[in-house]
């Protein structure tokens, strides 16, 4: 039996911090445990990605400690904070970082740190096609070394869907770069229809940005529950007609998958990894609706449209029941996954 060794944020099973970042984490590691590997994991505190010079030692007292030529998951969180520290040891041990977004894009601090751990790992794992082209060309990595093992969703029942369509459902952290304030921009210019709005998602990442957002006019519409698990985050979906994704920009986006998995159309940017989770109905239709990013206007008139054209609606559906039966489930994303690590334990020289 094959160990990883797999390094996690602290905030890995947090249920008030829910991420889809942990969420794959989790899924991950279960899954390689029925594929036969015997797995280690390491939570290591930190405020990730920007970790205390105390976490960094932390994180380097960990690798430190583990065999010579151990095959070592590392969380692309931790790696993009740290990068020097993996970057130091990754001649004694097999790196594989899991890459679940592009920092460098986000944050100008991070480029080097995430840089070297990614240019010393000895393979990285992306949760898309876009996220792995984003990579390669920011970091000029060897196209060979750069995999895919996209997100894997749960079977679910069918939404039943109301006959308006009225009745909308976003599911993310509430926090500047989800795009919570360019969909309040948007409900405010079609206050004139019939619409309620749920947010599911942590309201702790940014009090001020979630303030300003109570105070918005169109605040009064939409329902702020914070964060939602399990049976709670089911009951969500199962009551949402579109679900709303205005997000600035996403690796790959877990949330569409799993709307999709429902049979609930999509609405969200056309941006990064998003198109690729909404995906193509067998038949090539759209499963949903795609937006200049950051555009109140141009989200606006998408929801007018779904909301006031039924046979529009119809359609949607039509492909998302469609695309809901294309989807994969973790156990294709394990086995990807396992295939990189298990490639990376056998490697010679």
């Amino acid at each position: 039996m094959t160990v990883v060794h797999v390094v996690l944020p602290g905030d890995i099973d947090d249920p008030a911090a829910p991420s889809g970042g942990n969420r794959y984490d989790r899924r991950i590691c279960g899954g390689l445990v029925g594929l036969g590997w015997a797995v280690r994991e390491h939570a290591v505190a930190g405020s990730w990605p920007r970790p205390s010079a105390a976490s960094r030692t932390a994180l380097a007292g960990l690798l430190d400690g583990l065999p010579e030529g151990a095959v070592v998951l590392l969380d692309g969180l931790v790696a993009a904070g740290a990068g020097e520290v993996p970057a130091a040891r990754a001649a004694r041990l097999r790196l594989v970082v899991l890459a679940h977004m592009v920092f460098g894009d986000e944050a100008a601090d991070l480029r080097e740190p995430e840089a070297r751990a990614l240019r010393a790992a000895a393979a990285v794992v992306t949760t898309s096609r876009w996220c792995r082209q984003r990579l390669i060309e920011r970091y000029a990595l060897p196209p060979a070394r750069v995999h895919v093992a996209a997100p894997g969703v749960d079977p679910a029942p069918a939404a039943t869907g109301s006959p308006d369509g009225s009745r909308l459902l976003c599911v993310a952290a509430v926090a500047p770069h989800k795009g919570h304030d360019v969909l309040a921009d948007a409900l405010a210019r079609i206050g004139d229809l019939r619409w309620s709005c749920t947010c599911v998602g942590s309201l702790d990442r940014d009090p001020g940005f979630v303030a300003r957002l109570r105070a918005h006019p169109a605040a009064r519409r939409i329902d702020f529950t914070g964060p939602r698990t399990g049976a709670d985050l089911d009951a969500a979906y199962a009551a949402a007609d579109l679900l709303v994704l205005p997000s600035r920009g996403e690796s790959y986006g877990m949330v569409v998958t799993e709307a999709l998995a429902r049979g609930i159309p999509v609405l969200t940017g056309a941006v990064a990894g998003l198109p690729e989770a909404v995906g193509r109905a067998p038949d090539g239709d759209l499963p949903g609706l795609l937006v200049p990013p950051g555009d109140p206007a141009a989200l606006a008139g998408a929801l007018r449209r779904w909301l006031a054209e039924p046979a529009l609606r119809d359609r949607l559906r039509r492909a998302a029941r469609g695309r809901r039966d294309t989807l994969t489930g973790w156990e294709h994303t394990t086995g990807q996954v396992g295939e990189v690590l298990a490639a990376v334990a056998g490697a010679t020289g």
